[in-house]
């Protein structure tokens, strides 16, 4: 990467169908984000939040505007480039973990470097388990994990392909708080050691304070962009709307 922001959103609208017309869901987002950046979404349920996310993630389809992800034009891809970008350079990580039930915490964690066609796709796999302490979790299947293991594991499968971004969903909606709390010292320990960007949704007013800047989403719209350590650097810029 050049000094080029790992994301960067241009006049970002998207318009879903309802029975009751169409609702405008993103209405005109402009935001860069930097690389090695951590930036917390915040905002009202209903905001738009996650549906941003899902548009950086390439899971969800902008009806107009621009939304480049480590240099390159997402909305230029088809489908399965979209597939292949997300595996090479986007991890994400959900509230509900998303595994595969009939895997063990191993298998899950190889799916992306399988996906690549990578030989040491499990050795990788163990080495990032061990790095989220599983190491003796290997061979066991989601049923037979805690909440806090299960979410280490979809931690393990964001990171292991190194992604230059890390999504994370509300990673601690569904965890009590002091597995909570460990997940979210993980999440912001391996995003550093990874050199990752990570770009997080939370409700948690602490969680979010622990980022670089906090973005305000509000009606479809940013709000607010708050520089939580650091002055924010020309990369770091929110054009308001």
């Amino acid at each position: 990467m050049t000094d080029e922001s790992v994301v960067a959103l241009r006049e970002l609208y998207l318009t879903l169908p309802s029975e009751a017309g169409p609702v405008d869901i993103l209405r005109g987002i402009d935001l860069d984000i930097a690389a090695g950046e951590t930036v917390s979404i915040v905002g009202p349920s209903g905001a738009g939040k996650s549906t941003m996310l899902m548009v950086m993630a390439g899971l969800e389809r902008p009806s107009r505007g621009s939304v480049r992800v480590n240099g390159r034009e997402l909305t230029d891809l088809d489908e399965d480039q979209l597939a292949l970008f997300r595996r090479d350079h986007i991890g994400i990580v959900f509230q509900s973990f998303h595994l595969v039930p009939t895997m063990t915490a191993l298998e899950n964690v190889a799916i992306p470097l399988e996906f690549a066609g990578r030989s040491d796709a499990f050795a990788c796999s163990k080495a990032e388990l061990e790095a989220v302490g599983l190491g003796h979790r290997l061979s066991h299947y989601p049923g037979q994990l805690s909440g806090g293991e299960q979410q280490r594991v979809a931690l393990a499968r964001a990171l292991v392909a190194e992604p230059a971004l890390l999504l994370a969903d509300e990673p601690t909606g569904n965890l009590d708080g002091h597995t909570g709390e460990h997940i979210v010292t993980l999440l912001f320990d391996l995003a550093r050691t990874k050199n990752a960007t990570l770009v997080l949704i939370t409700h948690d007013s602490q969680l979010a304070a622990r980022c670089d800047r906090r973005i305000r989403i509000n009606d479809g719209r940013i709000e607010s962009a708050d520089s939580l350590l650091t002055p924010p650097t020309p990369a770091m810029r929110v054009v308001n709307s």
